[in-house]
């Protein structure tokens, strides 16, 4: 499946990705803030494209005015969620290269996975979650209509091998359809 925004283009990673995705995945600001290591190489880029990012529901982001993967973003509905969910309900991830930071590409993305997951997949509730700091990424999340649920505090997180807070929040269908109708 392929998503069109105003500015981007969201479609499955490919293998001829690597070199892009190990442009923006190597650099430590970006994946240890979302949970996992900078990537280390190309071959360690493809490696992740052909175990992680091959999951269905998962996408590159695209700039259409680049052509080239600048980020990623996917639903893991049900048990592919890292939280537990039932199968109508699905966890939103996501993330974004450095040098696209704060022109609002990552909620564009986002809010179209969200529009995709309700309208078409039928998904009832979707869940996203931020590890302490990550400013960004709550960011993302008010703007595109998550209220705050909880907190899990003292988290081991093996990715990383160390301790972390998740703040998570969570968009309801209702909530999506009420906020779709404002913004008209």
């Amino acid at each position: 499946m392929v998503f069109e925004t105003l500015r981007l283009i969201l479609r499955p990673w490919q293998a001829s990705d690597a070199r892009d995705l190990y442009t923006f995945a190597s650099d430590p600001r970006v994946g240890p803030a979302a949970g996992w290591p900078a990537h280390t190489s190309v071959e360690h880029s493809l490696e992740v494209i052909e175990s992680v990012l091959s999951k269905p529901e998962t996408y590159a982001v695209l700039l259409k005015s680049e052509g080239r993967a600048v980020g990623s973003v996917g639903l893991m509905a049900g048990g592919a969620s890292h939280i537990g969910l039932p199968d109508d309900e699905a966890e939103v991830g996501y993330w974004i290269g450095v040098p696209f930071w704060g022109r609002g590409l990552i909620p564009e993305a986002v809010d179209e996975i969200i529009r995709y997951g309700f309208e078409e997949l039928g998904l009832k509730k979707i869940w996203c979650g931020f590890f302490e700091g990550n400013d960004r990424s709550r960011r993302v999340q008010e703007k595109c209509g998550f209220a705050y649920h909880h907190t899990n505090e003292n988290i081991p997180w093996p990715l990383m091998n160390d301790i972390r807070t998740e703040h998570v929040s969570c968009l309801t269908r209702e909530a999506w359809i009420y906020r779709a109708a404002r913004y008209r």
